[in-house]
């Protein structure tokens, strides 16, 4: 257990979240605006920039909070029990907060209005499995990593984003408190809020089975008796 305070996990996590909302909110908007219409190249310019600040943010904070700027993590970590139930919804409550203060302050930067709600469709069967599947892979990162080796969790979770951006048909947001503030960008990277509760159940069910898998996976067999 670290020393840190509670006050200093919460912020940890406010201002990662929002660092993390201002990143994809602001490159998506960099990108669509200097790819010319070329939609590939606006995802190239919204997929690297996001990847590098997650190997970023997590490096210089996980040794504070855990750098888990996810609700889909945090819960992961409550059912492993490394947080406490009344820890877990306080955290979560500052990453959404810190996503919207990130989407707010990406739209300041960019000369956008402030206060938006997309126009985004992103629904249907296809999307909500890409999510299970992107959330699913998330946690598998991160579990199989501290247990392989903790200090390439950052550089792992920056690199799977990276690439679940392309394989996943819906680029992989993977997190509650970013589908929920995406919901509040009519950018590139937006969602329309009617589409956000289907994305955020197919988050959870994804990290929740997930769990259950590295429960299994990572538990060498002398020791998964105890678990029973």
């Amino acid at each position: 257990m670290n020393a840190y305070s509670a006050a200093q996990k919460l912020s940890a996590e406010f201002v990662g979240t929002a660092f993390l909302l201002a990143t994809v909110i602001g490159s998506g908007i960099m990108a669509e605006r200097l790819a010319d219409g070329n939609v590939a190249i606006a995802l190239l310019g919204n997929t690297i920039p996001t990847g590098a600040i997650l190997v970023v943010l997590i490096t210089m904070l996980g040794p504070i909070s855990g750098a888990h700027f996810n609700p889909a993590v945090t819960l992961v970590f409550a059912l492993k029990r490394a947080i406490s139930v009344r820890d877990s919804i306080a955290y979560v409550l500052v990453q959404v907060a810190g996503g919207l203060v990130g989407v707010w302050a990406a739209h300041l930067m960019f000369d956008e209005v402030m206060w938006q709600f997309s126009q985004t469709v992103r629904t249907g069967g296809p999307q909500w499995f890409a999510e299970s599947v992107a959330a699913f892979g998330l946690v598998v990162t991160i579990l199989a990593t501290l247990k392989a080796r903790e200090s390439a969790v950052a550089m792992a979770v920056g690199l799977y984003i990276t690439a679940a951006y392309w394989f996943t048909a819906s680029t992989s947001f993977a997190n509650p408190a970013v589908t929920i503030a995406r919901g509040f960008s009519d950018t590139f990277a937006g969602i329309r809020p009617t589409d956000v509760p289907w994305f955020i159940v197919a988050q959870l069910l994804g990290a929740v089975l997930a769990w259950a898998f590295c429960r299994f996976q990572l538990t060498p067999s002398n020791e998964r008796a105890e678990l029973v």
